[in-house]
């Protein structure tokens, strides 16, 4: 049961979704902040996580709506991966209500550890914009690599925005356009597996929406920050994140 409701409580909320919020809109990983704080005042997992989804649904969508103004997204290709992101989210979703996230989590660590040791190898990677049109067969296995990504953020979720950054960076772009092209892309998935979660009533609209407006803020801020001062602040954060994220699977999953 919920803890009874005061203003510790409403502080905790705002103050988790915040941060959680700011650290998404740059380089994801917001529900490791997140997730662990709803559970803390109480809610049931199930609850926790269909709460988190509603909550981060306005915080991306909102950094994804600063992106696109500041011309950091690319319509041509978001705009066709969004539904598939969407349909894969839910899908994932259904599969977290019947299985334990403990399953994924060995691999999750792995691949984490791959993605941190590219990003830190590749010195200059993701400084400047490479990108060029993609073969069929490339472009096969990266709308493959997204749906995948849509479909563990559903089932799971932590590390999803690491994932997003890493599968744009991989074919050529910066990390300011590929911040954007993910938080797009996030809140398809967010907004998929909320509305499953809604429809299994595992949603705590008080604290959902409560915690919504603090991402809100946190997200515009967040989105704010990562275009001010550019790729290089970006590209340390998210190693940072990427690293707070493989420790904190690795205690989780061994202890």
């Amino acid at each position: 049961m919920l803890m009874e409701w005061d203003w510790t409580i409403i502080l905790v909320i705002i103050a988790f979704g915040f941060l959680a919020a700011f650290i998404d809109a740059v380089v994801g990983g917001g529900g490791l902040i997140s997730i662990p704080a709803l559970l803390a005042i109480g809610l049931p997992p199930a609850t926790a996580l269909g709460t988190n989804k509603l909550a981060s649904a306005f915080g991306s969508l909102t950094s994804a709506l600063r992106y696109l103004r500041s011309g950091k997204v690319d319509l041509k290709i978001v705009a066709k991966l969004f539904p598939l992101s969407f349909v894969a989210s839910i899908c994932g979703a259904i599969l977290a209500v019947y299985l334990p996230a403990e399953l994924l989590k060995p691999l999750v660590i792995v691949i984490l550890t791959c993605v941190l040791i590219y990003t830190v190898m590749k010195k200059d990677w993701g400084s400047i914009r490479t990108y060029q049109r993609l073969s069929l067969t490339k472009l096969i296995l990266f709308v493959g690599v997204i749906v995948l990504i849509g479909f563990y953020d559903g089932f799971l979720g932590g590390g999803t925005g690491s994932f997003l950054m890493f599968a744009f960076l991989i074919i050529g772009f910066d990390f300011l356009s590929a911040a954007g092209n993910a938080k797009v892309l996030n809140f398809a998935f967010n907004f998929g597996a909320l509305l499953l979660f809604i429809y299994l009533g595992h949603v705590n609209f008080v604290i959902g929406l409560s915690m919504a407006a603090s991402m809100i803020v946190g997200s515009y801020v967040g989105a704010w920050f990562a275009l001010k001062y550019g790729v290089g602040y970006v590209k340390v954060l998210f190693v940072v994140v990427t690293s707070i994220l493989i420790v904190k699977n690795f205690i989780d999953y061994f202890f």
